[in-house]
């Protein structure tokens, strides 16, 4: 059973760096033509994809978000990276980790894998 999990500070400054780790486990990272997304959550704004990074290494950023946004992966070490600049206190969410089939994860589909998701407060 793949399983997803988020790790990261629970508390980050405004303009600082939020950076997520996503640590997968029960099967490698390259078992199969995956895309590892970043998928956020927040009363104000709902479930809101941020990007993702397939098998191939290919990123797709969410528009608004690709002056600020990176994602990365080590496959040696099953784990993929978020990496949000600049934050502002509307960047305070809850961050999932998911591995699609695509970019597509909204409304969730079950062949694809969800963490359970890590607050993140940005505030002074």
């Amino acid at each position: 059973q793949v399983q997803l999990r988020e790790s990261g500070p629970g508390l980050v400054k405004p303009s600082q760096t939020l950076s997520l780790t996503c640590t997968v486990s029960g099967e490698p990272m390259t078992s199969g033509n995956w895309y590892w997304n970043w998928i956020r959550q927040s009363p104000e704004r709902g479930l809101e994809w941020l990007g993702a990074i397939s098998e191939s290494g290919r990123l797709h950023i969410r528009e608004s978000f690709e002056s600020r946004t990176s994602i990365s992966k080590d496959t040696s070490k099953n784990r993929f990276t978020l990496q949000l600049n600049s934050v502002i206190p509307e960047d305070t969410a809850v961050y999932y980790c998911v591995r699609g089939t695509s970019i597509r994860i909204v409304p969730k589909r079950p062949e694809d894998y969800w963490g359970k998701g890590t607050l993140v407060t940005v505030s002074s």
